[in-house]
């Protein structure tokens, strides 16, 4: 599996979580970053690490992937394809 299917399928709830955490996080310590109000040395070196932190966060959950969702639809779509031109009751 590659990365950009990685990025497609179906992420667990606890990863989405995190990864919503990662990009608040990353959205306020860019906002920090680039006030132009003169912030303490300090606070702006903090921001910068918690700006990577959250972008890493949010990267790493994107492409954590739910084996069990992805099989399970990797399932239904190969007995719809085998169930194709099978012949019907007259059930639609």
């Amino acid at each position: 599996m590659n990365v950009v299917e990685r990025a497609k399928a179906p992420t667990p709830k606890f990863f989405r979580v995190l990864r919503t955490i990662g990009l608040a996080l990353l959205a306020v310590s860019g906002s920090i970053v680039a006030a132009p109000a003169t912030l303490p040395a300090v606070v702006v070196t903090v921001a910068g690490y918690a700006a990577v932190a959250g972008g890493v966060l949010s990267a790493v959950s994107q492409v954590t992937v739910d084996e069990d969702v992805k099989l399970e639809k990797e399932l239904v779509k190969r007995l719809q394809k085998e169930n194709k031109n099978l012949p019907r009751d007259g059930i639609k």
